[in-house]
């Protein structure tokens, strides 16, 4: 047998209304569907407004039975002050999913493992299999993909990324980017960035532009699709977006391999409705099917 993929690219109508996220810990509870995001890969790390104490436990359940799909269980950090406002940092200690049957769910997670183990040198993740797989269950809520935008003399780029979302009860919206990017720099100098929110249809020009995390882009007519001015900040956002968001960093700090970004929603336009680029795992997509509730996969 082959090990299930590890993602699914799947159309989603934004916000995704499948999976519901649920923070608990010492007999309080409280949904986080909406404020909960990947704050670092390697180490895996959630960012959370909620200050849920030194462990706490995030499930995922089906939105529709209400069954539950999967566990990550979390070990306090850090707090993080911006603004006056605080948001609390948990690392990832240990998780796991239900979306498929036992012996297959471990005999899945044994060649999915292997198989990265075998090609850990172009493992782009840079992390070890068993933080992938607490990953992959960190993606049963779909992760909308967006295509961000920054601007600056001689100093222009578009990139896609995933990790993203909002923290709603603090109101920031935050961005985890690997170091290494070559935007970081400009970013941390702007400190705002444009976000155009991605129609199912654009997946391989979307995926085409990842190239752009190691090579900035060279001249904004380059790209294969039209860009227009963002409202505020006047940087080049997707024309045919169905949606545009700037962005204004009020805070970043480096977590493990990666820089997190906390910003304001400046300017929110919706233009289009449609079904957004979203990513999920590929055990959960597994599981739709065999409930006959597949996401449509792209």
């Amino acid at each position: 047998m082959r090990p299930l993929p590890q993602w699914s690219t799947v159309a989603v109508d934004p916000p995704q209304q499948v999976v519901t996220a649920t923070l608990r810990w010492g007999g309080n509870s409280a949904d986080v569907t909406a404020d909960h995001t990947v704050a670092s890969l390697n180490p895996l790390v959630i960012a959370t407004s909620i200050d849920a104490g030194q462990r706490a436990v995030l499930e995922y359940h089906d939105r529709a039975s209400g069954r539950l799909l999967g566990v990550l269980r979390l070990v306090q950090m850090a707090a993080i002050s911006a603004e006056n406002t605080s948001l609390t940092l948990y690392h990832v200690a240990a998780g796991g999913h239900r979306c498929l049957v036992w012996p297959r769910r471990s005999w899945n997670a044994w060649l999915q493992n292997r198989l990265m183990l075998k090609n850990l040198a172009t493992n782009h993740l840079n992390t070890d299999p068993a933080a992938v797989q607490k990953l992959m269950i960190a993606y049963l809520c779909p992760r909308p993909v967006v295509l961000v935008s920054v601007d600056a003399p001689g100093r222009q780029n578009i990139f896609p990324m995933d990790l993203i979302g909002p923290l709603e009860r603090s109101g920031f919206f935050s961005l985890a980017l690997r170091s290494t990017n070559v935007s970081v720099p400009t970013m941390l100098e702007q400190r705002k960035v444009v976000l155009s929110s991605m129609p199912a249809a654009t997946k391989a020009v979307v995926y085409k532009l990842g190239a752009h995390h190691k090579e900035p882009l060279t001249n904004w007519d380059a790209l294969p699709f039209a860009v227009r001015p963002s409202r505020a900040f006047g940087i080049p956002a997707v024309a045919a977006a169905l949606r545009v968001r700037e962005l204004a960093i009020v805070h970043s700090q480096e977590i493990g391999l990666h820089r997190f970004f906390l910003c304001r929603v400046v300017s929110d336009e919706a233009l289009v409705e449609g079904a957004q680029l979203h990513h999920t795992g590929g055990f959960h997509q597994a599981y739709r099917l065999r409930q006959g509730m597949p996401l449509t996969e792209i």
